[in-house]
Order: C-alpha cells, then structure tokens, then sequence
C-alpha cells in the first residue's frame, strides 16, 4: 500500500474524526495546560466508584518475542455504556510488557484498523529503524517486528501510536501501553513489588452521548467540512480524569508501602498531583529513565505529558478505614480529582526505600562537545491558512536536519518555549537538567516562556530520530524536527 504524504494526512478511518460536543468548550490556555476543554455530552459517573484494573503483563509467544494485534474492541468505560477504543490487543491500556536489560526483546504488531499505524517505545534506546520514525507505517492488514536491544537501565518506559499527522486521535483512542525493564541492580533493592507494585497510566478523556471518545478533527486540509474545526489545535482537554482507563477509580490498600510507576499519557494535559490528606507524600525513586541516584521526597509532583514519576507511598501513615484521594492541584471541577486509595487493614511490610538507589553520574556543562538552541512557538508556517507549531520556526520536514551530533557525546541543548507550555522529548538520547537531582530525563516540561538547558548523551546508535512537543496536538501541527546521529 503505497501512499503519499499528502495522501496519508486524509486518510482517516470511519468515526475517527468527531465534532465537539454541543456543550461547547472552554479555552484554558493558561500555564497549567495549553488546550480547550471539551466538554462531555454522556452523564459521567460519581468519583470513586470504579475500581481500579491493572492491565495484564503480556505473554512472550517464546522466550523475548511477543505478538500484539493492533485492533478495534467495544469496551465499558462509562458503566452502562460501550466505547469503542483502538487498543493493543483490543484494550487501552495496552498489556504491559516486562524485559530484562540487554535482553533482546521483540515485538511484532499486527495492524487490523482501518488506518496506518506507527509504533514508538517510548524511552527506549532503539537503532532507528524500530525506533517508530512517524513516516515508517504498518498499512492496514500488514505486520512489523520492533526489535529493542534493551541495552538500558531498568525504567518505565511506555509504547504508543507515533504515525505523522494523526498521533493525537490516535492515542486519544487508546493506543499506548506500558514496557518495564528490569535489571539485577534494582532488583537487589528492598523496594515494594509483586501486588505493592502499580503502574498508573493517567489520562483525560470526553465522551460523545452514546458513550463513543469525543475527539474533534483539526486536521487543516479538512477545515470548512462538517465537524472539523481550529478551535482545539492547541490541544485537547478531557473532562473526565481516566486511571487505566476508568474514571476516577478507587483501589484498596494495606496500611503498607506501594510503588506507584505514574505516567501521563494525556495528548495535552499536565497534572500537579497531591494526596489529600497530605501524610507522607511522594518518595520519588525514578523519572523518565529509571532510578535516581537517592530518593527525593515531594509533596507535589507536577508531571507534563510523557514524563514518568516512580514513586512510593507509606500508606502506614494512615489509619484502617481512612480515604486518602490523589488529587490534581492544576484542575477544577472533575479534572481537580484524580483517584482515591481505601486503607483496609495493618499487614506486615518487609520493604524499604534505601538511602541509596543507583549510581547516576552527574553531566556538566564542560562535558558537551557542542551548543544548540531549539524554540519551541506557533508561527513560522501556515498550512490551509491555519498557523502551526513550529521548532526554530520551521514545521516538520522529512528532508530536514536541525542537528547532527556525533554518536558518543554530549551537547548542550537549550530549549526554548513560547505562546504555551510544551513538554519536549528527545527521541534516542537520554539527558539531564543541570542543578535537578531528576535523573536521567527523556521529557522535560517547559511553562510559557520557560528555558531549559539540557545535557543530551548520544550512545548507542547511528541514523536519524526526532524531537518533538509531546503536546500531540502541537505534535501533529507539525512541531517535530530531525537530528540525525554520525
């Protein structure tokens, strides 16, 4: 199946593409998420009535090889009610799949939606051929093997649609999973596991009546057809806060220490996440790319679109029968809750967070080899008269390079934001921000007119690879750029 650029920004598939509820929205691009509101027209359900699923751990077909069908499922999301989500293996989230490091790991998806699809593991140290390049589509019926050396620390990593033009409405439809690595070092730490160890993928969803994903095209070379609109290019805001794909869930715990790997799969929305009550708060032990080099203790995380928090909660602060709600200081209404944890009963704990977790040698700024600035804004381009998101005022090109570090070295990357916040992500290349004890970094999040400076390591492969706002609205509007790696 072969088909132009041009071609593949129309194609869409039957519902993909939907108008936004009668409701209307609200604009809220303010400095906690850029993005409209768009308001649900299906009666949601009271917080904390749902509980919370875990999503399976996948079986390998043989030792390191897996399979994953890439298809359409009616599911219940909103009780009473049947969604219809594009899922890995029919479900959102997508199962979990658990490697060692340096373990090879393969996995072959099978497309049968009726539209191309892209695979991108996200954090993954990957050669660029199964990196998920956006122009690299599995067409409808066909298959593709993503082979992952692995050759990294234990991380959350995550794996989601990345296919140009159309990521936003893709994993709107629930197409992102997690992958965990797992490594001898972390397993020697007395860190909670087995049952005491989440992972808690959140996201904003709106629903249309009937129960369908609210999702509005803005696709520009459609505008003035029935239901396309502008309006939302600055992305997409759900009103109805879903945890592994239920709204607002609860989950029952021990009076005992959990490990919760916390992701924000949403396309446009950051979270500022608190407990109420407060108790212990947060003890971060990893970010982005796996454990820090000593836990950092928070009773706030803000946490932008892609970013990863690994953190442990001592539910022992609190009393059998005490509801403790995870709650988001960045929203109102329905999006200000996120879900809520029931203490049941005393158990015994055997776990600890040790003082030390993993050795984490800090860049400097006399290690980078070279310097680069990147400005992240609308404007510099239009397409069908609308203005889109730009990297130093360019929109995304095949042919273009902005970059070309030399594989083994480090570079000073300043990175700029403008008009709204943008979470950046650098594909390939781990980084740290210089004076944060965050770790190994592969999202930074970047408020309106916010700078960072960050230390980008290049190893492990040559070719070519992205940077990109994992804002995906402003992904798709072409605010994504090439380096390539000599």
């Amino acid at each position: 199946m072969n088909l132009s650029r041009r071609d593949l920004f129309r194609v869409t598939a039957a519902g993909l593409l939907v108008a936004g509820c009668a409701s209307g929205g609200a604009n809220t691009e303010t400095e906690s998420s850029a993005g409209t509101l768009l308001r649900s027209a299906a009666k949601l359900p009271e917080p904390f009535t749902v509980p919370l699923p875990v999503p399976p751990v996948l079986r390998p077909v043989r030792p390191g090889h897996y399979e994953i069908t890439q298809r359409a499922a009616e599911v219940e999301i909103l009780p009473g009610l049947r969604t219809t989500v594009w899922g890995y293996d029919g479900i959102f989230p997508g199962p979990t799949i658990e490697s060692r490091r340096g373990e090879t790991t393969v996995v072959r998806h099978r497309n049968e939606l009726g539209v191309p699809v892209v695979v991108h593991l996200h954090g993954g140290r990957t050669p660029p051929e199964h990196d998920g390049y956006p122009l690299d589509l599995v067409a409808p019926g066909a298959a593709r093997e993503y082979v992952y050396p692995l050759d990294q620390p234990a991380a959350t990593l995550w794996y989601h649609d990345h296919r140009a033009d159309f990521t936003g409405p893709q994993v709107y439809r629930g197409l992102a999973g997690f992958h965990l690595v797992r490594d001898d070092e972390e397993d020697a730490l007395p860190l909670p596991r087995g049952e005491r160890e989440v992972p808690l993928m959140i996201t904003d969803r709106s629903f249309a009546a009937d129960g369908s994903f609210a999702y509005p095209s803005v696709d520009p070379s459609l505008l003035g057809q029935p239901g396309v609109t502008s309006e939302f290019v600055s992305g997409v805001l759900g009103d109805c806060i879903l945890v592994n794909g239920a709204p607002w869930p609860v989950m029952e715990v021990d009076a005992a220490r959990y490990r919760f790997r916390i992701l924000n799969a949403s396309n446009a929305r950051r979270y500022r996440l608190a407990l109420d009550p407060p108790g212990p708060g947060f003890t971060q032990i990893g970010g982005d790319q796996g454990l820090l080099a000593a836990p950092v203790r928070h009773e706030r995380l803000q946490i932008a679109q892609a970013e990863r928090y690994d953190v442990v909660i001592d539910f022992s602060a609190y009393s059998p029968g005490q509801e403790v709600t995870l709650v988001n200081r960045l929203g109102d209404g329905g999006t200000a809750r996120v879900m809520r944890f029931v203490v049941t009963r005393r158990a015994p704990d055997d776990s600890a967070v040790p003082d030390r977790l993993a050795d984490v040698r800090p860049l400097s700024r006399s290690d980078a080899v070279a310097e680069r600035e990147f400005t992240f804004r609308r404007g510099g381009a239009e397409h069908h008269g609308m203005t889109l998101w730009t990297v130093n005022g360019m929109p995304f090109s095949a042919d273009g390079v902005v970059a070309e570090p030399a594989l083994g070295t480090v570079e000073l990357w300043r990175l700029r934001a403008q008009n709204v916040p943008h979470p950046i992500h650098i594909h390939l290349a781990p980084f740290q921000v210089p004076g944060t004890a965050h770790g190994w970094k592969d999202t930074v999040d970047l408020g309106n007119g916010d700078q960072a400076e960050v230390l980008v390591r290049f190893e492990g492969y040559r070719g070519k690879y992205v940077l990109h706002c994992h804002n995906l609205e402003h992904e798709d509007m072409m605010m994504m750029a090439n380096f390539v790696v000599r």
